[in-house]
This record gives structure tokens, sequence and C-alpha cells, in this order.
């Protein structure tokens, strides 16, 4: 049976939540501390940073601040993708040159089976399931953009992708006018509350003291100031990805994007079975204003999309609280997608935000003068990237003490790389939401068109970005 928007959950933080249940919540800073280490932010990126750090040295004393408790922000609300993704690798191949960003990729590939192997290890239950990647094609546009898509990805070194017709995604997959599909092993599904739970604890089992309910208001060499209190430590690590314009003075470093997702209520065998998707590969799409989803290890479909991509002043949402025409179009996607599930209503929708630099590449640095260090800037491919800048930070804090020299790692083309800040307002707002209104005007006038090329209109949006 449908539900109507009105009937759905909307917000309560994510579906994961609703689904695995809130943690209790630390105790927030009592006062002011000292560290050697002190991590802002704590979602995978700083879970991660403290995990492999503490791992590496144990004698460090290394603190975590997080403003509202672990896997509040986009750890706890993303899609469940962890996968080799990462943010501004065509452009590190254009400053770098094509054999570091091979590397870069390499790396992102090695690192979603290191999650796995690590949360194996750690005994995290996330119900990972590793099927790959999936990523299809529904009009002729989409489809030279998948070949184009699927060439590149080959040239960087993945020889283990593969490309599907029709007949071939159609056995993968039941997609509504899908034409062909790409598709990546290095890729699995993911309960993301459940973990970053476990990664927490874990954490906090190491020695790693964790303060929640504790905003800090402004990073500055060797000091991590909140109303409570001030830490200070010769290394304080920024990792607050979509929440990082709401520090002193970081209001323009990275845009904070919507993305909102919503959950259907679980699918019956007869509908899994109209439905295909054995595999429980991750799903996306090549539309300009793109999808992501995954099957559940619940059965049901979580899906996605940018839905009312920024808000003014890069303002974030209350508890992750959705505009009812986001959910409606959603569930449009859903249903264009799968006609077959017309009776399936949807059961939770939220919001998030992720960190969008001004020339949309991830990164991750240590100012060797100050101590700062930071990763972040993901745009939407953080699940297995905060791994990645979280073992790269690792080293560089190891090479800077003195207690390593630099690694593999370390040398990747993403280390240090810095961008401009984003326009102020109301440039901001007005270029984020004109840009993705193109998008979704190329979108439907590929659609419509059936044209084999890409509309002229994307060619803008990609300009006004900066992509």
């Amino acid at each position: 049976m449908s539900s109507s928007v009105s009937d759905v959950v909307n917000g309560g933080i994510s579906y994961w939540y609703a689904d695995d249940g809130l943690p209790a919540v630390r105790e927030p800073l009592p006062g002011d501390a000292s560290a050697d280490v002190v991590i802002v932010g704590g979602g995978y990126t700083g879970l991660w940073t403290a995990y492999y750090l503490k791992k590496a040295a144990p004698f460090l004393r290394i603190t975590v601040l997080e403003q509202k408790f672990c896997g509040y922000g986009a750890s706890g609300r993303n899609g469940g993708w962890l996968y080799n993704g990462i943010a501004g690798r065509d452009r590190y191949a254009k400053l770098h040159g094509q054999e570091a960003a091979v590397r870069l990729q390499r790396a992102m590939n090695d690192t979603v089976d290191e999650v796995v192997a690590v949360a194996a290890a750690e005994g995290i239950e996330a119900d990972v399931h590793k099927g790959g990647v999936l990523e299809v094609a529904r009009t002729p546009a989409q489809l030279a953009r998948l070949k184009a898509f699927h060439e590149a990805e080959a040239a960087f070194g993945e020889k283990d992708r593969e490309l599907y017709g029709v007949r071939e995604t159609a056995e993968r997959i039941r997609i509504a006018d899908a034409v062909g599909a790409s598709w990546t092993p290095h890729g699995a599904r993911v309960h993301p509350v459940k973990l970053v739970k476990g990664l927490a604890a874990a954490v906090e089992a190491l020695g790693v003291v964790i303060h929640e309910q504790t905003p800090v208001t402004e990073i500055r060499p060797k000091h991590a100031v909140t109303p409570y209190g001030t830490v200070r430590a010769p290394y304080v690590l920024r990792c607050t990805e979509g929440f990082t314009a709401a520090l002193k003075g970081e209001r323009r470093t990275w845009l904070p994007m919507n993305s909102s997702m919503i959950v259907t209520e679980p699918l019956s065998d007869e509908q899994w079975e109209s439905v295909g998707w054995g595999g429980r590969e991750t799903l996306g799409d090549m539309a300009h204003a793109y999808m992501y989803a995954q099957r559940t290890a619940d059965g049901r479909i979580a899906l996605g999309g940018r839905g009312v991509p920024y808000r003014f002043g890069s303002a974030t949402d209350n508890d992750g609280r959705t505009q009812e025409a986001t959910i409606a179009a959603l569930r449009s996607i859903l249903l264009a997608f799968f006609p077959q599930l017309a009776g399936v209503g949807v059961a939770h929708a939220w919001s998030g935000v992720l960190g969008v630099p001004r020339d949309w590449c991830a990164t991750v640095t240590l100012d060797r003068s100050t101590g700062l260090g930071w990763a972040g800037g993901y745009v939407g491919s953080g699940v297995a990237t905060a791994n990645l800048a979280a073992r790269t930070l690792r080293d560089l804090v190891q090479v800077d003490s003195g207690q390593g020299g630099r690694t593999e790692l370390t040398e990747l083309p993403w280390v240090g790389h810095a961008v401009r800040k984003w326009e102020p307002e109301p440039l901001r707002w007005i270029g984020v939401r004109g840009m993705y209104a193109v998008y979704r005007a190329a979108d439907r006038r590929e659609a419509v068109s059936g044209a084999a090329s890409s509309s002229r209109l994307a060619r803008v949006a990609d300009w006004v970005a900066g992509r």
C-alpha cells in the first residue's frame, strides 16, 4: 500500500538511527584540557583518524570533540556507499600527471577492502555486502556518458570494470528503460550508523577520549575552543566536513551541500523478484542530477538525490527534516526506475550536508608550521574516502612528530592541495541553486529529445560549478 508524503517519518536524523537506535550520548568536555592530538568532529574522518593514530602510537593522548554525538552528521545519514570514487581525481591528473592520479585511484580501490577488513577485525556488524557498484544509463545521452565514464575508469587502472548492454543490465537489476550499465567490484553496501557506532566504540576501547555535546567554535594553532573550555594540543585536526562553515573564519571554505534520502517499506519476496538486484550492488545513474541507492539488509530500497541543494548562508537542516517536495521528487525517481513498485510506500525521509570545495576536490593537509590539519571536501564520496584521509593524516602527523617517514599515502596528489574560497552571499546561493536547476533541465531535455549527446545546458552548469 503506497503512502502519502504526510505519512512519511520525516527527519529524526535518519532512517539508519530509527533502525538501529540513537546512541547514549557521551559526556561533554568538563573544562580546559590538554592532549597530544585533538580531533574536531566525531564522524568517519575524525574517528578513523583517532583509530589509526592510536594504533600506530598507543602512547598518544588523543581527544575527539563532537558537537552533538558521533555520527550525527553525514556519517549517520549517507547512502551507505562504501566505494572507490574520489572527488577531484581528474583535476589531480591535470595538475600532477596521470600516474599520480592512478596511484590515488589505486589507493581508493584498496580503501574499500581496508574498511571491510577493519570492520570484521573489530567485530563491527555493519550489514556489509561487497556487491560492487552498478551505474546505469536510461537515455541515449546517458549511455554516451556511461561509455565515456567506463573508458575513463579503465584508463585510471580499473581493468576489472565491466560494461553491460540492455540484456546484461536486466540480468542484474530490472530498471525501466535501462540501456546499459558499468559495474566495478570496488564497492560495498554498509549500514552507515552501525559502522560509525562500532567505530566509535572501537576508538574508545583503544583509550581515545571522546567528548560529545561539545561544539567547537574556533580552531587556532594548538587550541580547540569550546563553550566548556579549551583543549590545547600540538596538533589540532579539523574533521568537520559539511559543518565546517559553522567554525569561525571558515564560512566560505567548504559549501554545505544538502543531500536527501528516502527509504521504502520492506519489499515482499514477489516484489524483489520483479526487481532482481540479487547482487545487492550499490546503484547509481548517469543523470546530471544523479541518484544513488542501495538494497538494505532488511529488504528495503534506500534512495537519495540532491533535493534542495543549498540553504542560504551555509545553513544546515534541523535533525534531517526534509521538504515534502523533495520527498515527492525522490519517490518519483524510485517509480521511474521501478514502476513495478507503484504500491510500495515510503517509510522515512531525511537530509544531511556534505562538504564541497570550490573546485570539487577532496583534500587532506597538515600545516607543519602550525600543527593544524584537516581532511574533507568529499562531495558525497566520503564513506570510503574518509578512511584514506584518516590514514594519510596519521602518516602526516607521524612524519611531523618524527615518529615516521614519508609514505606512499603522504605522496598522493591530494595531500596539501589548496583551493580558493566560495563566493560570498548571495552569489553562492544563486549559483548553486541555479546550477542544479540547469542540471535538472538538462536531464529533462535529454529524456525528451532522445539525443545521443549531453545537453549544452549541462555544460553551462559545469562551468558555473567550476568542474
